[in-house]
């Protein structure tokens, strides 16, 4: 397994145990998948691969790179909310897993 291949690997595992944490039971691991993958040219930059909940600038980031431009949702004051929603549900958790932030947006989004 290539050097790449582990750290994607233990991404998606550290998000697997992050939504397990949050309370997600019922994981669509191919879109999972699709959002670790997503961070392949990214994996050796630790600061690209979490999610600061706190960090205004970064949650919009989030709002204008994941909820406007993959998931085509360009309401801003419900992408907010499902962004915010999402930042108060891993408040408890220091390292947020971008892949799992974008999972948990997904779904409220849905």
């Amino acid at each position: 397994m290539s050097e790449t291949s582990e750290k994607l690997a233990k991404l998606k595992a550290t998000s697997l145990a992050q939504l397990k944490e949050c309370g997600v039971t019922k994981v669509d691991n191919d879109q999972l998948d699709d959002y670790v993958n997503r961070l392949r040219t990214m994996v050796g930059n630790r600061d690209a691969l979490l999610v600061s909940g706190t960090d205004k600038a970064e949650l919009e980031t989030v709002y204008r790179n994941f909820v406007v431009k993959k998931l085509g949702v360009d309401n801003k004051d419900k992408g907010m909310k499902a962004i915010n929603d999402v930042a108060s549900k891993m408040s408890g958790i220091k390292q947020k897993s971008r892949p799992a932030f974008y999972y948990m947006v997904a779904q409220e989004l849905k």
